[in-house]
């Protein structure tokens, strides 16, 4: 039987990497074959692009049309390489961010035409949509408190979309909420503002329900 996908969407800080990790642990659990990736990224040439995306690599500002074609370059890739032979042989595989990051950031957020970012997905992805979508949901700025205390005790920076203004941000958050009234029986939306163990039990709760 082919595997399943699942993506994970929410803005900034919302947990995505803690709560991708702890559904792996419970889908290993029950026998499954799970593998987790992100994007951009998840590939060589993935990784060379997110660097560019992420982190300024190019040296130059990056212009809105070159970052949009950069992120389906990178979800091409992926999906072509990773996503679907693992899919194909039976694999779960749990994404950090898709092609709703693609709708709630080039679109909602930086007003690019939703109609044509939705070809353009389906070009990238040969039409193949996550089976599950995992909004976790959290205020903006709480979301930003998490970075600070994240960054204080790392000694990281914010990355490029995180330096952009908490207007863009709040746009970013609507723009999901949109997405997930347009294809309710593809998104679970998740508060993310419970503790870690709450969460994962409600991302738990929700992949049962949904794909078990």
């Amino acid at each position: 039987m082919p595997g399943k996908f699942i993506t994970f969407e929410g803005p900034e800080g919302s947990g995505k990497s803690t709560q991708i990790r702890l559904l792996a642990e419970k889908l290993q659990a029950r026998g499954n074959e799970v593998l987790c990736t992100r994007e951009p990224g998840g590939t060589a040439t993935g990784e060379a692009i997110r660097n560019i995306l992420q982190h300024d690599a190019a040296g130059e500002p990056l212009g809105e049309r070159a970052e949009l074609l950069l992120f389906t370059a990178s979800r091409a890739q992926l999906m072509d390489q990773v996503i679907l032979p693992t899919i194909e042989k039976g694999g779960w595989v749990l994404c950090d961010r898709f092609i709703d990051s693609t709708l709630a950031y080039q679109g909602f957020a930086r007003g690019m035409d939703i109609v044509t970012l939705d070809a353009l997905n389906d070009f990238a992805i040969h039409a193949r949509k996550p089976d599950l979508t995992i909004l976790l949901d959290l205020d903006i700025e709480a979301g930003f408190r998490r970075l600070e205390e994240r960054y204080s005790d790392s000694g990281e920076s914010h990355d490029r979309f995180e330096r952009e203004t908490r207007d863009f941000h709040h746009r970013v958050r609507a723009g999901y909420h949109k997405l997930a009234q347009r294809e309710p029986q593809r998104f679970a939306i998740i508060k993310a503002d419970n503790d870690i163990e709450t969460v994962s039990s409600n991302i738990w709760a929700a992949v049962k329900g949904a794909l078990l």
